[in-house]
């Protein structure tokens, strides 16, 4: 249960305020779909996604040190971060 509620409270924290979140808030306000649409939508894409990463990560932990892929995933969010930060910084066109 502890890994569980781990696992839950990282991906929750993570998923706050991200563009998933963003995006699933424009379609809501688009008023193009139900709200019940939308949520119904985005919770199955998010189930798919964390399907693929579930799986990829069984794959990868065969081939790859999970300290590595640590290590990796660390250096991609903050490449990921950085490039947000210098983008914000770019002088408008």
């Amino acid at each position: 249960m502890n890994a569980m509620l781990l696992i839950f409270a990282t991906v929750f924290i993570a998923e706050i305020g991200d563009k998933t979140q963003l995006a699933t808030m424009l379609f809501s306000a688009e008023g193009k779909a139900s709200p019940l649409q939308v949520f119904l939508a985005a919770s199955a894409a998010l189930v798919v996604a964390a399907a693929i990463g579930v799986a990829a990560g069984q794959v990868l932990e065969k081939f790859v040190n999970p300290q590595t892929l640590k290590i990796v995933a660390g250096l991609g969010f903050v490449a990921i971060g950085a490039f947000t930060l210098f983008s914000a910084w770019k002088p408008a066109a």
